[in-house]
């Protein structure tokens, strides 16, 4: 019976011999490590998605990691041992430099089959699922040399092997240039994003609207008596809340409970840009409430906590929204409720910690952990969804506000110090109408182009899949089988086996 990662076995094309890497692989090798000046390959000097090596510097002998032992050559195809999920490989190109590869590489080196075949080989869905089915280790998953070498595939004749590589590169050069296109599309309308948003935020895209007010002689507007009104109403909004609690508790409030009012954070603005007219700056304080969410139960993945009708927002499901946030990766029950705090919908949830300055609205009543801040907005003059989008243009502000920790994070009082600016609140609705009907443009142009990458991705496996099946080529019945090459590499191996060994040879098996 054959396995489900032996397919291979199932149907040999006319002229193929079933066979595995150890057969045409030569077993060695060289572990000396670096003799002189050298350029080190290691896992991370894989670009994954080009299937390639990224270009390295030169390091000295004295340099060296304890793991560049490996002496690689050109036409070498390494394959990474560690997270054969990921399939790290990479063909190594030549170099006047010497090259050492880290042990954490399988090398396939061959002089009886056309190196690039094997390269393609190794790319397969079928070799990566037989390589993840026997990883060993859990906090370093990894497979062994000898899986590597013991995987099975059908070898074509080495004329077809030549026939398939040309095939291989002719479409992929195709399905590359494509993929390009796509890629170059998708970073013009991230830029294309980021300047609307700059647009916005400086009052240029609402520019036109505000000329329009001033050729009929509509009133005109003080930023700073906006944002007088915006205060005003924040400490109305607080001090109802107050007497709420009192009234609640049926308690009197005592004389000076005006005084304990929670005053936002100011900006001194002398050094700001100007804005357009009726526009003030603010702090994110002065115009909203902030608060982190919270998980207060130790420890927090118990499992009494989850599993009932509350969604727990965390940052990554922030981090993949777009605008709001309608589901959750995971649900609180009423104990996890209990120790967390339901958030309105129309909530601005912020990260503060892995993916910092990530946004989104809630789109239905939810908790978050602590990592994520709340901001709800102090006045009906505010909009919460241009408070979104500006956001957006402080992100790498914020980012770059954080410590250079192992993990990332800002306090809540990076962000309630952040300056807004802050438009009469009719303009805040046009240009929140405006950005919405313009990146929703940009999302699907966006969609689009990633739909033709993963498109070109599966593309891709199945053409790796029809080359090492028999079906990308046609066979030629003129071709060497095989099998015959199989039969002279046994014999290369034979006559190598039988040659008498030199003294040093000798002495070194003496010794091991």
């Amino acid at each position: 019976m054959i396995s489900k990662h032996d397919r291979s076995a199932e149907l040999i094309a006319p002229g193929y011999a079933l066979t595995t890497l150890a057969e045409v692989v030569e077993g060695h090798v060289a572990q000396t490590g670096p003799t002189r000046a050298f350029v080190y390959l290691d896992i991370g000097s894989i670009d994954r998605e080009a299937k390639a090596l990224r270009e390295q510097r030169l390091l000295e002998l004295d340099e060296a990691p304890s793991r560049a032992r490996q002496i690689v050559a050109p036409g070498d195809v390494l394959v990474s041992m560690t997270r054969p999920n990921l399939n790290a490989v990479a063909m190594v190109p030549c170099s006047e430099s010497q090259l050492v590869a880290s042990t954490g590489f399988h090398v396939l080196r061959t002089r009886w089959v056309e190196p690039k075949f094997l390269y393609y080989l190794v790319q397969t869905d079928h070799f990566i699922d037989t390589m993840s089915s026997l990883v060993q280790g859990a906090l370093y998953p990894a497979v062994r040399p000898r899986d590597i070498s013991n995987y099975k595939f059908m070898l074509p004749p080495k004329s077809e092997q030549y026939r398939i590589v040309k095939k291989l590169e002719e479409l992929f050069s195709d399905l590359d240039a494509g993929v390009t296109e796509l890629k170059v599309l998708q970073r013009k309308l991230e830029q294309y994003r980021q300047s609307l948003l700059k647009a916005a935020m400086e009052g240029a895209l609402t520019a036109d609207w505000r000329m329009a007010r001033i050729a009929n002689r509509r009133p005109r507007e003080i930023g700073t008596d906006l944002l007088q009104s915006i205060l005003t109403d924040r400490r109305a909004h607080w001090e109802a809340k107050q007497l709420a609690k009192f009234i609640e508790q049926g308690k009197t409030p005592p004389g000076d409970w005006r005084n304990k009012y929670p005053e936002p954070i100011s900006l001194d603005t002398t050094d700001f840009s100007e804005l357009p007219e009726g526009w003030v700056w603010a702090t994110l304080s002065q115009i909203g409430w902030l608060d982190r969410g919270r998980s207060k139960h130790r420890p927090r993945n118990a499992p009494h906590l989850y599993g009932g009708p509350y969604p727990f927002v965390q940052t990554g499901d922030i981090r993949d929204s777009d605008t709001f946030v309608r589901k959750a990766s995971i649900t609180y029950s009423e104990a996890g409720l209990a120790q967390s705090r339901l958030w309105p919908t129309k909530t601005l949830c912020i990260t503060i910690a892995a993916n910092i300055g990530k946004t989104a609205l809630l789109a239905v009543e939810a908790c978050f952990p602590d990592s994520v801040v709340g901001f709800l907005p102090a006045s009906d003059a505010v909009s919460v969804e241009y408070v979104e989008y500006y956001i957006r243009t402080a992100q790498q502000k914020l980012e770059d506000e954080a410590p250079a920790t192992a993990q990332k994070n800002i306090n809540l009082e990076i962000l309630e110090r952040l300056p807004v600016p802050i438009p009469p609140m009719h303009e805040q609705l046009l240009l929140v109408e405006r950005l919405s009907d313009s990146l929703s443009s940009v999302r699907d142009q966006d969609e689009a182009a990633a739909l033709g990458i993963r498109q070109a991705s599966a593309q891709r496996k199945n053409i790796l899949r029809a080359a090492f099946a028999g079906q990308l080529v046609p066979q030629e019945p003129s071709d060497e089988p095989a099998s015959v090459l199989l039969d002279r590499i046994r014999g290369a191996r034979v006559a190598v086996a039988e040659k008498p060994k030199t003294k040093n040879a000798r002495q070194k098996k003496e010794r091991a």
